[in-house]
């Protein structure tokens, strides 16, 4: 088995690559984000980002990619309606980076080359029409391509993972889907998926697609070299056409650029988390996937793991964990110090509050009127909570929870006594 792959991810920039429009605002509106360049009217001459690709760089560098001292853009020649200059500019043999490389616990994915290119529109197909939105069109991407040294269904988990990671750690919003095609061979034929869109979708395609043609290999039937599109509904693949080749597609150098010197781009050393969490686990005597979990997609984490000793570390993992359990998010270091003094291990999320400095609650003694009066606000919002309520016991503690908190009640016997009454009034 052969997997390879081409991610297409978009790059952090405030405009879009080749002209002053906004990359990620305004989306809303269709066509409201959108000028002659991205248009693609007669006469629009391209202007390069230097922030896409400054970014390009420091992404194929932390791929560890040779970086081109010349980089330079090509028309890919292909007719559809979300590109009306009929062909889209992106990078080949001048791409921004070449030959590198993913670790995966030291089997090396290679990666071929991270080139630069634009998005084109996006289409909204209806019933018996289509309509196409320009926003999109434009916006910088990275295109990263593997080599097809994938060689399993877990492999392509973790290196999916591990590309993400990488991304996050160089500013990619990694929330924003990846776009991905999906190369995958069981024989001699290479057949590709198109546009499969997310991680999740990533994979169950992956996955339909080796049960498809181990099926065909099994039953001694050929397996055609195609396109084939993923199907989200029903979480399988189906043929679209015959798969292109890179000559079909035309490619000339793109006249309305120029060549772009990279040798006096600045590139930082890149965060490798998946290093650093061995490298904490070793020095530390740690459980390194626990660390990989809490640093992998957290830079607050990484930051403050490596600014512990050995002594702290293992009460700074709990404390984090701690953190999370509890749903507190905007800590900062100062606090995260604080809280790396105190014996926290057995507290509750109210003791816990108290001794971070960020409630003034104090225990008081419930008020009949006031949870009936807070009930009764909650049920002009929510007239079905009493309902839920006799019921679920998550409606019930989610009315519990609510009083609680407006009227600054603390303590069990508090929220023993606000249960009755609300089981009073449910039974009223």
């Amino acid at each position: 088995m052969k997997i390879g792959l081409e991610v297409h991810v978009a790059l952090p920039t405030k405009t879009k690559l080749f002209c002053s429009d906004l990359a990620y605002e305004n989306q809303e509106e269709p066509n409201s984000n959108v000028c002659p360049v991205c248009l693609g009217l007669p006469g629009a001459k391209p202007v390069l980002n230097q922030n896409a690709l400054d970014i390009s760089a420091r992404i194929a560098k932390a791929l560890n990619c040779e970086i081109n001292e010349k980089t330079w853009f090509v028309r890919k020649v292909y007719f559809y309606p979300d590109l009306p200059k009929g062909y889209q500019i992106t990078q080949l043999d001048g791409a921004i980076g070449i030959k590198g490389y993913v670790d995966l616990n030291g089997k090396k994915i290679g990666i071929r080359r991270v080139q630069i290119e634009e998005d084109p529109a996006r289409i909204i197909r209806e019933k018996d029409y289509s309509l196409i939105d320009f926003n999109r069109s434009g916006v910088p991407l990275n295109e990263i391509v593997t080599e097809p040294d994938i060689t399993s269904l877990e492999e392509l988990k973790n290196f999916i993972e591990e590309l993400r990671s990488i991304l996050y750690y160089q500013g990619v919003n990694i929330n924003q889907e990846l776009k991905t095609d999906l190369n995958i061979s069981l024989a001699e034929k290479r057949v590709e998926v198109k546009n499969v869109t997310g991680v999740k979708n990533l994979i169950s395609a992956a996955e339909y697609e080796i049960k498809r043609q181990s099926v065909l290999i099994k039953e001694g039937k050929k397996i055609n070299a195609e396109t084939r599109s993923y199907k989200e509904d029903s979480n399988e693949t189906v043929s679209s056409r015959e798969k292109e080749t890179e000559e079909e597609y035309g490619f000339t150098f793109e006249p309305d650029l120029t060549f772009y010197d990279t040798t006096k781009l600045t590139i930082p050393k890149a965060v490798i988390a998946s290093n650093i969490a061995k490298e904490l686990a070793d020095k530390n005597e740690y459980n390194e996937k626990t660390i990989r979990e809490l640093i992998l997609f957290n830079r607050r984490n990484l930051s403050l793991l490596t600014s512990i000793s050995k002594e702290e570390f293992k009460k700074g993992v709990s404390l984090i964990e701690k953190f999370a359990s509890f749903g507190i998010e905007d800590y900062s270091e100062q606090e995260f110090r604080k809280m790396l003094d105190k014996d926290v291990s057995s507290i509750e999320k109210e003791g816990f509050l108290q001794l971070l400095g960020r409630t003034n609650k104090s225990e008081k003694k419930a008020d009949k009127t006031e949870i009936e009066a807070g009930i009764k606000e909650m049920l002009s919002s929510d007239k079905t909570l009493f309902d839920r309520g006799i019921k679920d016991e998550k409606a019930m503690n989610f009315m519990i929870g609510e009083v609680k908190e407006k009227y600054h009640i603390t303590g069990k016997e508090a929220a023993d006594f606000i249960k009755k009454v609300i089981k009073g009034m449910l039974n009223n």
